[in-house]
């Protein structure tokens, strides 16, 4: 047995990239969503530090704004939260998956991904939420957390997310804000008004900041349709790309 010790320091392990988590392609992504949005005239720049945040006014017309209002009181469940991190009273309101094959919700689905300049092929489908008095969605991220158990199915259906593009449907008399808690802002729901967000930093990693909240509805009933941007063909296996 050698007496001799080493003084070299051992070398650090080199983190393995996931790649259905790629840095390099979100980073594109963001790259040409940018662009695009910083493009067009009718879309505007919230002026936060730490985020990519912007809205489009009087994006979609009151006709979709009610015909996905009614879709989503049709079809509308209790919402669900990933297996793994489920909390008592964190999401309480309700929720669908809006079809993808309605030519309505493709044409409309089909628009927004035209004004971010994503492949509508690498979003989800939209989800509708309706939420009532007293309901919330506690502060959390869209992007996922590639280390909790859920993970291992989502990297193969397009992967992590890049952009959320959320449309409000109607005018809540009080509350039900939308709130960056540690970017200080929070946007009132007015009717047909998209609001869009970059998960992901500029360098293609998870954006901490872009934490946020659906503030509990006061008065009314607060409608609402998200649509979350992937950063492969959703459905596709990541690796296959």
């Amino acid at each position: 047995m050698s007496g001799h010790i080493s003084t070299t320091a051992p070398r650090a392990r080199k983190k393995k990239l996931d790649p259905a988590a790629n840095p390099t392609k979100l980073k594109k992504i963001g790259q040409v969503t940018t662009r695009k949005l910083n493009a067009n005239p009718y879309v505007q720049h919230v002026d936060v530090e730490g985020a990519q945040v912007y809205v489009y006014q009087n994006f979609l017309p009151a006709a979709d704004c009610q015909l996905l209002v009614q879709r989503i009181d049709a079809e509308a469940v209790p919402s669900t939260l990933y297996e793994g991190t489920k909390q008592e009273n964190f999401r309480t309101s309700y929720s669908c998956h809006l079809n993808s094959y309605d030519g309505d919700i493709a044409r409309i689905e089909t628009r927004i991904a035209d004004v971010l300049g994503i492949d509508n092929r690498f979003s989800e489908t939209m989800q509708g939420q309706r939420y009532h008095i007293g309901q919330e969605f506690k502060p959390h991220h869209d992007f996922f957390h590639v280390g909790e158990g859920y993970w291992q199915q989502e990297r193969s259906q397009g992967g992590q997310r890049s952009w959320t593009a959320m449309i409000f449907l109607n005018q809540v008399p009080d509350g039900g804000q939308t709130e960056f808690p540690q970017l200080g802002i929070g946007v009132e729901p007015k009717q047909g008004m998209m609001l869009m967000w970059n998960n992901m930093r500029p360098d293609g990693t998870p954006n901490m900041k872009t934490l946020h909240a659906g503030t509990p509805v006061r008065l009314g009933t607060k409608y609402i349709i998200t649509k979350w941007f992937r950063q492969n063909n959703w459905l596709k296996l990541a690796t296959a790309d």
